[in-house]
């Protein structure tokens, strides 16, 4: 029999925070401003302080053991070693004792690192606080209700006023879209606040009464997409789509593959003739727009020419994290006025920045997320089922994203991609509501854990969380 953990009040609103800091990160402009990211460290002390008072009130320590952690606390750690001085550099321009470091620009590398550690405390949290069947239908209701409301905002600002975000701030240095500061960080987020229902839809999760309601908040956040003229954001969400309709069909099931087919290609059209009803033809113009744009951001053969080139002179540790601004200039053939502080490829600025060693970091993170993914995208139930293929779809489509963009560099789309990672996992979850559907024989070894660390209220009994 498995005993329950006491809900104690931090755990609430421990759990509410979690869904608040979603909405937070997406409205505070992406939350890519210092005052915006001081707020977000806020709630990430607040987080760890919930955590602390729901452990004392409970009893019990609770974390998650799930081994896709392990690279992102690899990557703080390894931020922080390229910040070790070893020895002095040679004297410069009459100045010595200056610290001779792995990272270029030791103080970036820090607050990379600091950033980084934030996210691992967001993502051990969602790990462990959606811990219930319930809870995590909570959470993918609210990221649809929440995604579709934020794009219904963005086509509407971007009718009344294009250039300005709320009607206020205004971006001189990209076109914006919807509350993000640049349209392609936009894209990103609405190709991760579709998968999910997108996913329940492809796996016939969703009751017969309420279909048309999210293939309606799924067509919309689609539209939006498509009316911020994102390039990549429209080549994620195709490979998305693909990636779903593989996913959910079965082998040598080439009926069901027809379907899915049919179904994908009517999505697509409908998204399409959407955006061309809101936005006139110009919606479609807007790639071409782009494709031929002077702005030196667009053009990324450049940048990726002189990346490429920061990679070879900084192998195998890299130039240090968040350090390509520093390690990007003397590489520049331009005059350099144009200050380039991202590669636009997050691949390219993973060798540039950590070298051979964030190389096999990013790709054990990637291994273990699609093995965990398609482990639990087997199981019986058919919502987990679906919140799993949507949300490991959504990642796929960010990942494909990352070729173009440095999407995964602002706050708001990381925030979102770490919270469809860890519904991946807790998909996978077998919790108290459906335990009967288990015989003691088949249970499997937990992958989560808690500590003991006084007697809870309810005799010191508790429950032990399951994770794939």
């Amino acid at each position: 029999m498995i005993n329950e953990i006491e809900t104690t009040w931090a755990n609430k609103i421990l759990f509410f925070l979690l869904c608040a800091t979603i909405v937070y990160t997406a409205l505070a402009y992406g939350t890519v401003h210092q005052p915006t990211i001081s707020v977000f460290y806020l709630l990430t002390v607040s987080v760890v302080f919930l955590w602390a008072i729901d452990a004392f009130s409970s009893g019990v320590l609770r974390f998650n053991k799930s081994l896709i952690q392990i690279p992102l606390a690899a990557a703080v750690l390894y931020g922080l070693f390229q910040t070790i001085p070893f020895g002095s550099l040679a004297e410069t321009a009459g100045v010595t004792g200056i610290p001779h470091t792995i990272s270029l620009d030791p103080f970036s590398t820090q607050v990379a690192a600091l950033h980084l550690f934030a996210y691992l405390i967001f993502l051990a949290a969602l790990l462990t606080y959606v811990d219930s069947a319930k809870r995590l239908r909570a959470i993918v209701s609210f990221i649809t209700i929440f995604g579709f409301a934020f794009a219904f905002f963005a086509i509407l600002q971007a009718v009344l006023s294009p250039n300005k975000i709320y009607g206020i701030y205004e971006s001189q240095f990209a076109v914006p879209f919807g509350s993000f500061v640049n349209r392609h960080n936009f894209a990103a987020y609405m190709e991760m606040t579709l998968a999910a229902p997108l996913g329940l839809v492809f796996v016939g999760a969703i009751p017969r009464d309420k279909r048309l309601l999210y293939v309606t908040a799924i067509g919309l956040m689609g539209i939006a997409l498509l009316l911020s003229g994102s390039r990549g954001g429209l080549i994620s969400l195709l490979a998305e789509i693909f990636f779903l309709v593989i996913l959910t069909t079965k082998t040598k099931s080439y009926g069901q593959f027809a379907v899915k087919i049919a179904f994908a290609v009517l999505l697509v059209a409908t998204i399409v003739v959407g955006a061309i009803l809101i936005g006139g033809e110009s919606s479609l113009t807007r790639f071409a727009e782009t494709a031929t744009s002077q702005d030196f951001s667009t053009n990324r053969t450049h940048i990726w020419s002189v990346t490429m080139a920061v990679i070879k002179n900084n192998l195998p540790f890299g130039a240090g994290l968040g350090a390509l601004g520093v390690a990007y200039t003397p590489f520049d053939s331009l005059n350099g006025f144009e200050r380039v502080e991202q590669a636009h490829n997050d691949y390219l600025q993973i060798l540039a920045d950590a070298g051979i060693v964030g190389f096999l970091i990013g790709a054990f993170f990637v291994y273990k997320l699609f093995r965990t993914g398609l482990k639990n995208a087997k199981t019986s139930d058919t919502f987990r089922r679906g919140v799993c293929v949507g949300a490991l779809a959504g990642c796929f489509a960010i990942l494909v994203h990352s070729l173009f963009d440095f999407v995964l560099h602002i706050t708001a789309v990381a925030f979102m991609f770490i919270t469809l990672i860890s519904m991946v996992v807790v998909s996978g979850n077998r919790n108290s509501e459906d335990v009967e559907e288990r015989s003691d024989t088949h249970r499997r070894k937990d992958s989560a854990s808690i500590t003991p660390i006084g007697k809870g209220k309810r005799g010191g009994k508790i429950s032990r969380l399951k994770s794939l």
